[in-house]
């Protein structure tokens, strides 16, 4: 999900920052645009700076991270309507796991999950939580994860402090994929150790896959 919304709220599709009120409104759509449940469509509801990543940026990363995919440990974080998870899972990913702050955008996402489980259950947790606590607190598992999907709501300056802390606290496995998406006039603070593979721009927004070496 991604996020376009000025400097105190989430923008397109994460909702991990506090909402402002506002009246529900009618239900978006969403459409998997690959793997097992290519073309199916889920339901996103109305919520503050909620709208799924588009169908083209979902494109451009999946055609980049190729067969890094199938078999992998995934975080969606941020996860927001859980657009880019949702992809890793149609694709065969091992587990995904998706936090999101705001409980309401939370829930759509696991019934969204329930929904696609009818074909048989599914490797994946949504959990309700802020993504610096749990970063901070959660522990990862021994093997590290394969891929993240990081996607902070724009202008709050949760980049750094989300790649720094799954450095750190280690989550990652070595040559575990990072994405990255940022508002198009951020140059992110990354580890030393993640080197660019791969990046592009899409209106505000500026995505770049990083690969995680050793450290020296």
């Amino acid at each position: 999900m991604k996020k376009r919304a000025p400097h105190k709220g989430p923008a397109r599709g994460k909702s991990s920052a506090p909402s402002r009120s506002g009246k529900a409104g009618p239900a978006g759509r969403l459409r998997i645009i690959g793997g097992r449940f290519k073309r199916r469509l889920l339901t996103v509801i109305e919520a503050p700076g909620l709208r799924p990543t588009p169908d083209r940026v979902r494109e451009t990363l999946y055609n980049w991270l190729g067969f890094h995919v199938g078999g992998a440990r995934v975080l969606d974080l941020f996860a927001g309507s859980g657009a880019l998870g949702l992809e890793a899972l149609s694709r065969e990913a091992a587990q995904v796991t998706f936090v999101e702050r705001e409980s309401r955008v939370a829930r759509a996402l696991a019934d969204n999950i329930t929904t696609l489980s009818n074909e048989g259950p599914l490797p994946a947790t949504v959990i309700t939580a802020d993504v610096i606590h749990w970063l901070q607190s959660g522990t990862p598992p021994e093997e590290g994860v394969d891929l993240v999907l990081l996607d902070p709501p724009f202008r709050l300056g949760l980049a750094a402090e989300s790649c720094e802390l799954l450095e750190s606290r280690g989550w990652l496995k070595d040559g575990a994929m990072i994405y990255l998406e940022v508002e198009a006039e951020l140059t992110p603070q990354v580890p030393a150790n993640w080197q660019l593979h791969r990046e592009s721009r899409a209106g505000d927004s500026h995505g770049r896959l990083y690969r995680r070496q050793q450290p020296a």
